[in-house]
């Protein structure tokens, strides 16, 4: 699975850089990101272009370890993507922003 992070302010953004985020890559999205033992993490979803029910019950999982020590934001959803969100109501769960910036300036 490709992605990229870095810092910005108090987050660690990852980046996903794939089009899918589906059965086959959510273990080891889940695996990466708890490896980087971050508790404000903003995920960036602006590359991913289909995300499946494994990848959302992955976010879950990461929101939940993070819990109320931290942040876990969602970033940059659109399309389908954002569709899934809202059709699962898991908009309601996860705090949600248009982009990157957006997310920082809002949980500062």
């Amino acid at each position: 699975m490709k992605f990229s992070t870095h810092t910005q302010g108090e987050f660690t953004v990852v980046a996903i850089g794939e089009a899918r985020m589906d059965a086959a890559v959510a273990p080891e999205l889940k695996h990466s990101i708890t490896q980087l033992g971050a508790t404000r993490i903003v995920l960036d979803l602006s590359q991913v272009q289909f995300m499946d029910s494994s990848s959302l019950g992955a976010l879950v999982s990461l929101l939940k370890m993070v819990g109320n020590r931290g942040d876990l934001i969602i970033a940059g959803a659109k399309g389908i993507v954002a569709d899934l969100f809202k059709l699962t109501r898991m908009d309601r769960v996860f705090r949600m922003a248009e982009s990157v910036d957006a997310a920082v300036c809002a949980a500062a």
